[in-house]
């Protein structure tokens, strides 16, 4: 049985996306772990749409450049 998309998950990437945007393009992960789950976060380091980046101080998620 094929598994189907929540429109609702698919709302809440897009936001995660733009919220990112908003922020200059980079934003620090552990903001995001409360306002987003983490299926959400990791759906889009799949679809190659963000990137994690270690700072040495934690990590940030940010927009893949070519995106």
């Amino acid at each position: 049985m094929p598994k189907t998309v929540d429109p609702s998950f698919d709302r809440r990437a897009n936001h995660l996306l733009r919220s990112i945007q908003l922020c200059g393009g980079c934003v620090p992960l552990h903001r995001l772990q409360f306002q987003f789950s983490d299926s959400v976060i990791q759906t889009l380091l799949d679809k190659e749409l963000v990137q994690i980046q270690n700072t040495g101080c934690g990590f940030l998620l940010e927009i893949a450049e070519d995106f």
